[in-house]
């Protein structure tokens, strides 16, 4: 039985040994392309010198992982070559991994934003090691948040890229804000009701940048008449995808209305009991008989009706 005296003296042997392993055990050699080629096992074992350099051995393992020639391997090699093979002992392959620079991510950040002045924020990244190689992010990837005003980090997917071309997938949350134009309601805007000039005005201010959005409207002529499909507050940005053409006939307004009867045409006034836009169907009330028809809207103020001669509105 082994006496607690004894266990600390065991600890420090095993450790020994284990260093001692660490230390007979070579590194890996570095890789710096998809294939492994003569000249790469020739800048460990200079036997294999002899061998033509691009000669293709092997493909190249996956980020992480490594490639090894054990010796049994390595000793057929140098027998197809006529190459002798006393000594050889098995030799690895990996790509560098590192850990991920903040720094250099922003600075990959700032470049494919591409907005001078823009203050960047990286609250969060990928913290597994990645291979060596050029940190790319795209602009077209990186999320928006809700509204230009939340301040929560969003999620921009990136990539290393490395050896010849491959690619490695990072990410990073970030806060992103830069000078904007937006434009707002300056009163509380009222569904389907058009949009006066005076009820919408342009603010600079910081905000999240939307690099090719096309539903942010650039000036107030955008969006002047245009109607709200559900209300927007004092202070909110204004955008086109909030917004319908406006009403050619509007519910309660007097309409031109041209009834076609074969050959025949006839045209009357009547009033709009329901709103619509070219191509829409309304409700109009004839004056004269009080009666309700369908008609078509075929333009601002005007309606059509195709009609047989026993249903004359």
């Amino acid at each position: 039985m082994t006496s607690l005296a004894t266990i600390p003296v065991l600890a420090i042997g095993l450790a020994a040994v284990a260093v001692g392993a660490a230390a007979e055990t070579p590194a890996c050699a570095s890789l710096s392309g998809d294939r492994i080629l003569a000249r790469d096992l020739a800048a460990v074992e200079p036997e294999f010198a002899a061998v033509p350099p691009q000669t293709e051995l092997a493909t190249a393992p996956l980020p992480g992982a490594r490639r090894t020639f054990r010796a049994a391997e390595l000793a057929s090699l140098a027998e197809r070559y006529s190459l002798p093979s006393a000594g050889l002992r098995e030799i690895c392959f990996e790509w560098p991994m590192e850990r991920l620079d903040p720094a250099r991510i922003a600075q990959a950040i700032q470049s494919a934003l591409g907005i001078a002045g823009a203050n960047i924020e990286i609250a969060e990244t990928s913290l597994y090691p990645v291979p060596r190689g050029r940190l790319e992010f795209s602009r077209d990837r990186l999320g928006a948040p809700a509204s230009p005003e939340q301040r929560s980090p969003v999620l921009w997917p990136g990539d290393v890229v490395y050896g010849s071309g491959r690619r490695f997938a990072i990410w990073a949350r970030v806060r992103i804000t830069a000078s904007c134009t937006r434009l707002v309601a300056v009163e509380n805007l009222r569904s389907g009701q058009p949009i006066e000039a005076r009820a919408i005005a342009l603010k600079t201010e910081k905000c999240f940048p939307r690099g090719g959005d096309r539903d942010a409207a650039a000036v107030p002529d955008q969006v002047e008449g245009m109607q709200p499909v559900r209300p927007i507050a004092a202070g909110q940005e204004v955008r086109l995808d909030q917004l319908a053409p406006p009403n050619d006939i509007n519910r309660g307004e007097m309409v031109s209305v041209e009834v076609r009867i074969g050959a025949a045409h006839l045209a009357f006034s009547g009033r709009a009991e329901s709103a619509g836009r070219a191509g829409d169907q309304v409700s109009i009330r004839n004056l004269q008989s009080n009666r309700v028809f369908q008609a078509r809207v075929s333009g601002k103020g005007k309606a059509l009706v195709l009609a047989a001669s026993s249903t004359v509105p």
